[in-house]
């Protein structure tokens, strides 16, 4: 009987400023997929909700205070040869201004610009549902 491998939630942001930029983080070198963009956020511990959890995130990796209701969910992704599902938020009203606190570095980058960078391979498919949110609310 093959083992089913338990889920991993792991939650992220896609960060967007009033012109439609969109916040990607580059991860430590030295990180699975090190030197990749991807949206900010990280795994979901014990007895987190997922919104706790993406609040704890982002204040650690990019030292900003997010409000609850400013996050919307937008899409997920996930792949059958690993536990990792990446639930992806949008927020277009924070405090503070991002700092690069847990990568190589951080950068703001047009919609279209997403699928240039090189990324993991969970990211692309929500890169890609960043660009159509933000082309619709234009």
């Amino acid at each position: 009987m093959k083992k089913i491998p338990t889920v991993i939630p792991v939650v992220a942001l896609a960060l967007i400023d009033g012109a439609g930029q969109i916040l990607m983080q580059r991860r430590r070198l030295l990180a699975d997929h090190g030197g990749l963009w991807e949206f900010p956020g990280g795994k979901v511990e014990a007895g987190e909700t997922l919104v706790s959890a993406l609040l704890r995130e982002i204040k650690e990796e990019l030292g900003l205070t997010l409000k609850a209701e400013a996050l919307v969910p937008l899409s997920f992704a996930a792949s059958p040869d690993q536990p990792h599902v990446i639930l992806l938020y949008t927020c277009r009203s924070w405090e503070g201004d991002p700092v690069c606190l847990d990568g190589e570095e951080i950068g703001w980058f047009a919609p279209e610009a997403l699928a240039d960078l090189a990324m993991p391979p969970l990211d692309v498919p929500l890169a890609r549902a960043v660009k159509d949110c933000v082309k619709r609310t234009k």
